[in-house]
């Protein structure tokens, strides 16, 4: 097939669709990814593109369509510019740089902003191919959630806007169960709505993993560690508040692997409350080097805000979490949690609540060694069983050649 991925996010910067992608062309489709300048999530353009943009004009056997677009910089302002600016310039250079090129699908990442649909939704009606759109944050409940848009009104018009999107998709995939049921409020309910979670964006064989040099050595030490973004709906207060609770016991440390929105409010936060020695900000590194962090946790952790979209809500770190085969330690409600504790590979704990996280580090690292690893290879084990990245993708691949197939027979998409 010959594949077209939209998406306002790509290599360099660390995101699924980079795995994606090199799957589909290591399958033998022809794959072109239409995508901006990379500034996530530091907000600027990264260097090494700004200094050499052409090197990054190809991705294995991908080819990579960028278009001009304003950084996400700083600040609520500056990331609705950065998502208009990326809408315009896939919707007007993306077509101008497309021209001529025929495709038989149109796959679209979104993890946030609903606003990539536009230049798709253009694009299929533009290349008559069908439009295949893969929903990992839901609009507009998610910009109520973490309060970037508190206006009833711009919300109620963001609704609009995805109701728009979703019914020009010929299918939708929703990255958690509970999505689908949310998705379908906002299109007609003809319309084909799949299940279709993340895999683990790491592999994992810790036999030939060295731990990494950036982590003090601690031997004796409860390792909590944190890996990703660290933003609002990752809820830092709660986490910060876990910690400060725990701030006396010399055992316990928090290790923090990422950055984002947040990271400058949360180092303030580790000074303010006296955390120095306990809460270690790492800052963020590539994919590829996360078994070697995680080779220092004991436990990993994953939080989100408590609000009602979040529990309906699969974090894309989960699946990570859960193919290393360490107990995971979840501040989570709904389907996130429900997927720890059915698996019996770790400990939840309600969304928001520190104290109840503090008791929950506390136990895990009361138990026994072998506890642990219990957990651990409870996890892998649903991560093989549900999670696993080549299935899910032949599923995906599936749909997608159904999708192509469908429209050439009925001539749905000629143009």
């Amino acid at each position: 097939m010959r594949i077209l991925v939209v998406s306002q996010y790509f290599w360099p910067e660390n995101f699924r669709i980079n795995d994606l992608v090199t799957e589909f062309c290591d399958r033998g489709h022809e794959v072109t990814v239409l995508t901006g300048s990379p500034n996530y999530p530091s907000g600027e353009v990264f260097p090494e593109f700004r200094s050499n943009p052409g090197a990054y004009a190809k991705f294995g056997g991908a080819s990579v369509v960028r278009v001009p677009m304003f950084p996400r910089g700083s600040g609520g302002l500056r990331l609705m510019v950065n998502y208009a600016s990326f809408a315009f310039g896939a919707t007007v250079f993306g077509a101008w740089r497309l021209r001529g090129q025929a495709f038989d699908v149109i796959f679209v990442f979104e993890p946030s902003p609903i606003t990539v649909g536009l230049p798709a939704a253009f694009l299929r009606y533009l290349k008559g191919a069908p439009l295949a759109f893969w929903v990992l944050d839901l609009w507009p409940e998610t910009l109520e959630a973490i309060g970037v848009v508190r206006s009833r009104t711009f919300l109620k018009a963001v609704g609009h806007l995805v109701t728009f999107i979703y019914n020009r998709c010929d299918l939708i995939l929703a990255q958690s169960k509970s999505f689908i049921p949310q998705i379908r409020r906002y299109c007609g309910r003809e319309k084909a709505v799949e299940y279709f979670p993340s895999w683990s964006d790491a592999e994992f064989d810790f036999s030939t993993v060295v731990p990494a040099d950036e982590v003090p050595s601690a031997d004796g030490m409860f390792s909590i560690m944190f890996a990703g973004n660290v933003g609002d709906a990752q809820d830092f207060p709660a986490i910060l508040d876990a910690a400060e609770h725990l701030k006396d016991d010399r055992g316990i440390r928090w290790l923090i692997v990422g950055d984002g929105r947040a990271s400058e409010w949360v180092r303030s936060e580790v000074t303010r409350r006296g955390l120095e020695h306990c809460f270690l900000l790492l800052g963020r590194y590539p994919v590829e080097r996360m078994p070697s962090f995680f080779r220092h946790a004991d436990a990993l952790l994953v939080s989100l805000k408590d609000e009602p979209i979040f529990a309906m809500t699969i974090p894309g770190k989960l699946q990570s979490y859960l193919a290393a085969g360490i107990p995971v330690l979840a501040m989570l409600n709904g389907e996130g949690a429900e997927i720890v504790d059915g698996a019996g590979a770790g400990l939840s704990c309600p969304a928001g609540d520190g104290v109840a996280l503090a008791a929950a580090v506390r136990k895990m690292a009361g138990m026994d060694i072998e506890g642990r690893q219990r957990m651990g290879r409870r996890g892998r084990a649903v991560s093989e069983q549900e999670f696993d990245r080549g299935a899910l993708i032949s599923r995906l691949l599936s749909w997608l050649e159904n999708l192509s197939t469908v429209g050439k027979r009925h001539g749905e998409f000629d143009r």
